[in-house]
Formats: structure tokens, sequence, C-alpha cells
């Protein structure tokens, strides 16, 4: 079983408007401070963001925040973190966080995190990164979006395993077993229309 060091969590600057979504945030926060893993996330102590990162460092744990200088007062910068890293881009910021983290987590969240997550999926299809990444996917918030995923299979867009890079459990604990069961496939760096072979 995959072990880790640090995990990276995407998730929103808002908590949504159903309280599950930051209990789940929370208990994803004081699980990885139990399991002795780092947190790393957008740097923010707004909406899900700062639930996650709160409960994991009120529960002993330590916590990367890494955010744009532009975003800093917008998304009110957490000051209260094991460390937090002012870069100078968004595109800055996603590189950093993967750079820092074993694996990635995705929260419900909005455009920014769907953004963060389909960037280090690309990049998992194309070979850059073999990380595992997972959905916590909170009363089938990401449904839609893994009904989306099959489609674009179906339609011949995506082959099955790149889709099949997305992990998904609805709970804290099954994700994490998940991710540590992940074994990555041999990449292909080059996509290929099967009508071309």
């Amino acid at each position: 079983m995959m072990t880790f060091q640090r995990l990276c969590v995407f998730c929103g600057a808002r908590t949504g408007h159903r309280p599950v979504f930051a209990e789940v945030a929370a208990q994803l926060g004081r699980t990885l401070a139990e399991r002795d893993i780092e947190l790393v996330y957008g740097g923010g102590n707004i909406g899900l963001m700062g639930v996650v990162a709160d409960a994991c460092m009120a529960a002993g744990g330590r916590a990367i925040g890494v955010i744009p200088r532009a975003l800093l007062d917008w998304e009110v910068g957490h000051h209260g973190l094991t460390r937090l890293e002012v870069v100078d881009s968004m595109h800055t910021r996603k590189a950093r966080m993967a750079e820092l983290a074993d694996g990635f987590i995705a929260l419900p969240g909005g455009l920014g995190t769907l953004e963060e997550l389909f960037e280090v999926l690309t990049w998992a299809q194309l070979g850059f990164h073999r990380k595992p990444i997972g959905l916590l996917d909170v009363e089938d918030y990401y449904a839609p979006l893994l009904q989306m995923l099959s489609g674009s299979v179906e339609a011949g867009f995506m082959k099955p395993e790149n889709a099949a890079l997305l992990l998904r459990a609805p709970q804290v604990d099954a994700l994490l077993q998940v991710l540590g069961d992940y074994r990555p496939a041999p990449a292909e760096r080059r996509i290929r229309d099967e009508k071309q072979l």
C-alpha cells in the first residue's frame, strides 16, 4: 500500500449550502493530522479551504498553503498554518502544490476546484506524474462529472484508462484506502486517434 507524506486538497473558497460539505472537510483535515499526513492546499482561510486547514491544525497536524499574491487578500490568506507560501501566479500555485504532494483529493468546489482537478488529471494522462487523484464525493456531488467523463469515453474522446485515473469514494477513510491502493499503469505520452492507426 502506498504511504503519503503529503496530500494536496482542492476545495472551494465557499462552504456550499449543505452543512455536510464542511463536516466532511473538517473530518478530512482531522484524519490527515491523525495519520501524520501533511495537508497541501490553496492557502485561504475561507470556505472549505479554511475548514480543512483549521481542522488539520487543531488536531495537531501540519498544513502548507500556497496562494498567489493577487489572491492573498481576496481569499484571505491563512496565517495560522505551518507554512504559507506566496507565489506570483495561479500557474505557479498549481505547479508548486503538485510538486509538494504525493497525491490529490478534490472536495466539493466550484470552477477553481474543477480547474485544478482537471489540470492534474491531464498531467497524469500525459505521464507527467503518477500520483493518485481522488474525489471525496460527498453525497454524490461529483456524479454529473463522472457521467460526463463516461460520456466522453463513449463518444471516443477519452480512453477508459484515462477516465479511470480519477478515483472516487464517498467517505474519508474509504478514499484514503483507494488512494493508497492505487497502482499507476504505464503511461503513454502520445495521444493517438485510433482511426489513424
